[in-house]
């Protein structure tokens, strides 16, 4: 029975046969039990599906219980060091982050925070393994003991300009509460490099051996670039690095929408529309359109007792009412039968035909604007 049967990323149903049913595999990549336990260690079945929504192939397995840690063995490799120098180098020149705040989720003990701060920048990290915390903090790192696993977690020294996530995502049991928890610890226009293994690679060279318990997450490039995209993130680049093993993103963070120009265009119109209604007689100005558009400028202008009637072409919407400012709806004939004094025509794309049906069919010296996007015109 999978532990869990949906993704946990887009929440979409796992394809309900597996991709992969490894048994007897190791419990996790990071324990090695002694000899005096042995009898207790059991492997355990691994069980690798697919998401029918978003395509993200996971384990459905628990995460190992040392999930928060990173524990990491690249500081033994001094080609690995040479390569990540050169790399953060260019990541520091390229978005300009000298003097600026770095943060590095999962640190284990510093060996990649070390070199990022050869680089004129506040590189600071946060780690969950003490061990590991006392080895950063011993070689002068600004290491906190932290896990992020809510949208709400407060970083100390945030916000940050920039953050790294170094082959720890797929790890994550709750990436989106992780993803999340970062970006609003983010200043608003903040760098992310994010590296992941290279599931394309797993996959073109067939090696089969690369599931393990600890990798909860196996990203194509697709699919990573999906769930930063999901998760606040625009990419600005994602390639395959170091022999193809690692796939590397760059990302910025996605500010939201502001919409205050709405609000001051919403005002201006309004005041225009009351500005004309007020040059005619009390309730003798009619709207043609019973859109969705001019439904909500009646209601936003407060239009329900300045307006005589409203028509509309629509059968079935002829003989009720305007929801919210309850006006009536009648045919355009009530145009001859009972007469107003101007007409706001509000019929988007079709307003110039519906001014010259009034034109042609109607009193010709009737007062008519259309309502465009600037604003109202008189025609």
């Amino acid at each position: 029975m999978n532990s869990v049967d949906t993704c946990r990323i887009c929440r979409s149903p796992l394809f309900t046969e597996p991709l992969l049913l490894y048994q007897n595999m190791p419990g996790a990549a990071q324990y090695m039990p002694s000899k005096d336990i042995l009898k207790d260690d059991h492997g355990v079945d691994l069980i690798i599906c697919q998401c029918s929504g978003c395509g993200l192939v996971q384990i459905t397995n628990d995460p190992v219980p040392y999930y928060k840690e990173v524990i990491r063995a690249t500081s033994f490799s001094e080609e690995m060091t040479t390569f990540r120098r050169e790399q953060f180098k260019v990541f520091v020149e390229k978005y300009k982050l000298k003097n600026k705040k770095i943060i590095e989720i999962g640190c284990g003990t510093g060996h990649y925070l070390s070199i990022l701060s050869e680089f004129d920048v506040d590189a600071r990290g946060i780690e969950f393994a003490p061990d590991s915390i006392e080895i950063c903090r011993e070689n002068g790192l600004k290491v906190e003991k932290d896990y992020i696993d809510s949208y709400n977690c407060q970083l100390k020294g945030a916000p940050y300009d920039a953050f790294m996530i170094m082959s720890f995502l797929e790890h994550f049991p709750q990436p989106n509460e992780s993803l999340g928890g970062i970006y609003h610890n983010l200043t608003s226009e903040a760098i992310g490099l994010i590296e992941v293994p290279n599931f394309d690679m797993i996959l073109k060279n067939n090696l089969f051996a690369e599931f393990i318990s600890d990798h909860l997450f196996y990203f194509t490039e697709k699919t990573l670039k999906r769930t930063l995209e999901v998760n606040g993130f625009d990419i600005l680049d994602c390639q395959p690095i170091w022999y193809d093993y690692i796939l590397s993103a760059v990302v910025k963070k996605r500010p939201g929408l502001v919409l205050s120009r709405f609000q001051s265009h919403k005002k201006k119109l309004k005041e225009e529309l009351e500005k004309y209604i007020n040059q005619f007689s009390e309730n003798s100005v009619v709207i043609w359109g019973a859109g969705h558009q001019s439904l909500a400028i009646m209601s936003m202008a407060n239009l329900g007792e300045k307006i005589k009637y409203v028509i509309d072409t629509a059968t079935f919407k002829q003989g009720r009412f305007t929801p919210a400012t309850h006006i009536p709806i009648v045919e355009p004939d009530r145009l001859n039968l009972d007469p107003p004094e101007a007409v706001i025509v509000m019929a988007a794309s079709y307003s110039d035909e519906v001014a010259g049906i009034i034109r042609e069919k109607f009193d010709p010296e009737l007062n008519v604007v259309i309502l465009r996007d600037f604003g109202l015109e008189m025609i």
